[in-house]
């Protein structure tokens, strides 16, 4: 899956960078839009909300992946759910009661996804995250786009599909911070599912292809999983 994040899209023209990174022929176009939500208190870089994600749902077809960077996500995460995002990820380290937010998250209509930092271990979240269906990797220090690759997390991305394939976990494997062609096949030969990636699709002249292109990379990385 790749799920190309608006936060390196066009501010002003958020319904027309959806549409870009939408079906076009044969190519399904992106499996998900990723919406990163920063408060300014969580992380230092102020985003966009609630209405922003409103406004995106009405205007495009493709599944929003809405990542709060937040304060109190155990307030505020299950309106993105209601709003109809299909997935709502909300990060440890701030949730006061991760297993009740997942639970109403998945009342209020939306998956309920579960990220760490860099810095946070896997191993103390294994029994939370088995009430999440998925488990979102930050590669970077959430806050900022346009960073570079941390490719010391790929060993959380190994333990965590171990666990997946062993049937100790049940959900999917994410990953984002400074995806683009030259670190999407590290990622999937570790085992992720579903790559956020931000400037290697908006930075480039055509983003419908840029996804398209991200896509094969996947598929070269590991033929056999990957033979849809």
């Amino acid at each position: 899956m790749i799920a190309p994040s608006i936060l390196s899209a066009d501010f002003a023209r958020l319904a027309d960078e959806a549409a870009a990174v939408g079906p076009r022929g044969d190519e399904p176009g992106a499996d998900w839009l990723h919406v990163d939500v920063m408060d300014a208190h969580f992380v230092p870089n102020l985003t966009l909300g609630l209405p922003v994600v409103q406004s995106l749902e009405s205007a495009t077809g493709i599944p929003l992946d809405c990542h709060l960077m937040i304060e109190d996500p155990d307030r505020w995460a299950p309106g993105y759910a209601e709003a109809g995002a299909r997935n709502v990820t909300v990060h440890v380290e701030a949730a006061r009661d991760p297993v009740m937010l997942a639970k109403n998250l998945r009342a209020a209509g939306s998956l309920a996804g579960l990220s760490i930092k860099p810095g946070t271990p896997l191993e103390p979240w294994v029994d939370v995250l088995r009430h999440y269906d998925t488990l979102l990797v930050m590669s970077v220090e959430p806050g900022f786009g346009g960073q570079s690759f941390i490719p010391e997390v790929l060993e959380k991305v190994r333990a965590a599909r171990r666990l997946v394939d062993t049937g100790h976990l049940r959900l999917l494997v994410e990953i984002d911070g400074g995806i683009n062609a030259d670190t999407i096949e590290q990622a999937a030969e570790a085992g992720v599912d579903c790559f956020v990636a931000g400037s290697a699709v908006y930075g480039a002249d055509d983003p419908g292809r840029a996804v398209a292109a991200l896509r094969e990379r996947v598929r070269t990385a590991n033929p056999h999983r990957w033979a849809g």
